[in-house]
C-alpha cells in the first residue's frame, strides 16, 4: 500500500491522520501475522505505550483492527476485513498459532463453525487453531 491508501482508509474510517496512525497501519499491512502492543512498541520506538495503546483502541472502535483471543495473556490484534463498521465486527473465521514463534495468522478462508446452545445467546465465537506455521515448517 501507498501512503495516499493509508490516508483514505483512515478517513474511511473517519479517523484523523496522524504520523502514528500511518505509522501504525503501515506496521500491519506489511506483516503477514497479528502483532501484540509489544511487537508494535518494537517495530515503532518512536511512539510511547500511551500513544501506542489509543491507537489500537480506536482502531478497534473503529472497524480497523480486531482483538485476537491469545493464550499468552496479552491481546493480539489482526487487520479487519472490509465488512467491517465501527457497529459490527465480523470475525467469525479462524485463527492459528505457531507454537515455535508465537505468530498468529487470521484464516479468512476458513469459518468458525455455528454453535447452536438452546437458551444462550451467543455474541460473539472464537477459534484459535495451535500448531507449526509454514514458514517454521520449512526451516
Amino acid at each position: 500500500m501507498k501512503y495516499s491508501d493509508y490516508k483514505k482508509t483512515l478517513k474511511l474510517h473517519s479517523l484523523r491522520i496522524t504520523d502514528c496512525r500511518i505509522d501504525v497501519l503501515e506496521r500491519f499491512y506489511n506483516n503477514n501475522h497479528a502483532l501484540s502492543m509489544k511487537d508494535l512498541e518494537i517495530y515503532l520506538e518512536d511512539y510511547d505505550r500511551v500513544t501506542l495503546y489509543r491507537t489500537i483502541n480506536s482502531f478497534v472502535e473503529k472497524g480497523l483492527l480486531h482483538r485476537i483471543p491469545d493464550d499468552s495473556g496479552s491481546a493480539t490484534f489482526g487487520i479487519c476485513l472490509d465488512t467491517c463498521t465501527a457497529e459490527q465486527h465480523h470475525h467469525d473465521h479462524v485463527h492459528f498459532k505457531c507454537n515455535i514463534c508465537g505468530h498468529i495468522e487470521c484464516l479468512s478462508d476458513y469459518r468458525v463453525p455455528i454453535v447452536d446452545l438452546p437458551g444462550y445467546e451467543i455474541t460473539d465465537s472464537n477459534l484459535v487453531i495451535n500448531g507449526v506455521c509454514k514458514q517454521c515448517k520449512q526451516k
